[in-house]
C-alpha cells in the first residue's frame, strides 16, 4: 500500500511540473484546498455523531436497547446454536447488532470486537474461526440498518437538503444484504460443515 501511494504521489507531482508553469501552485492550492474542507467536513460531522451517540445512550437508558436484546434474543439463539444460551457472547453480540440496527457504525466497532472475544473464548481451534465468528461476520459485515445515523450525518455536513431521504433505500438494500449474508453462511454449513 505504501508503494501505492508513493507511486500516486510521484506521478501526481511528475504531472503538476510538467503541465506547465502554474501546474505546481495548482496542485498546492489544490491539497491546501483539500485540507482545508476536510477539518470542516470533519468538524461538521462531530456535532450530527454526538447527537446520535447521545440518543443510543438515551435509548439505553430508556431500555430501548434491552428491548430490542429481548427481541433478538431467539433471533441469535437460531443464528449461533453453537453459543451456551448464558454464555456472554450472547450479550455482546446484541449489543453490536443493536448499534448496527441504529447506523451507529462508530459505537458498534467496539462492541463487535468485544463479541469477538468472547467468541473465540469458546472457540474450540484457536487460530481458525468458528462457525458462530463466521455467522457473527457475516451480520455485521452486511448489518441491517434502521436508521443510518452515520451516514445522515454525512450527507448533513455534505450540505444536503435532506439528509434522512435514504433511509427507506438503507433499510431495504441492508435487509437484503443481510438475508444473503445469512443464507449464504448456512449453506456453506450445510455444505461444508463448517464456514470457510
Amino acid at each position: 500500500m505504501n508503494l501505492i501511494w508513493t507511486v500516486l504521489i510521484v506521478v501526481s507531482v511528475g504531472f503538476a511540473f510538467l503541465s506547465g508553469a502554474d501546474g505546481a501552485e495548482r496542485v498546492t492550492l489544490g491539497v491546501m484546498k483539500g485540507a482545508a474542507d476536510a477539518v470542516t467536513f470533519a468538524f461538521g460531522l462531530i456535532g450530527i455523531l454526538a447527537f446520535w451517540s447521545g440518543m443510543l445512550r438515551v435509548a439505553e437508558e430508556a431500555g430501548i436497547t434491552r428491548l430490542i436484546g429481548r427481541l433478538l434474543s431467539p433471533v441469535i439463539a437460531k443464528l449461533f446454536p453453537d453459543v451456551p444460551k448464558d454464555h456472554p457472547a450472547n450479550a455482546s453480540i446484541i449489543m453490536a447488532l443493536t448499534a448496527n440496527l441504529l447506523g451507529l457504525g462508530n459505537a458498534a466497532t467496539p462492541l463487535g470486537l468485544k463479541a469477538m472475544e468472547d467468541l473465540a473464548r469458546l472457540n474450540p481451534t484457536p487460530g481458525v474461526a468458528s462457525n458462530a465468528m463466521c455467522t457473527f461476520l457475516a451480520l455485521t459485515t452486511s448489518s441491517l440498518t434502521l436508521i443510518p445515523g452515520t451516514v445522515i450525518a454525512v450527507r448533513a455536513a455534505a450540505g444536503s437538503d435532506q439528509p434522512g431521504a435514504i433511509i427507506g433505500t438503507t433499510i431495504a438494500a441492508t435487509l437484503i444484504s443481510t438475508a444473503v449474508a445469512v443464507a449464504a453462511d448456512r449453506w456453506f454449513r450445510r455444505t461444508r460443515g463448517r464456514v470457510p
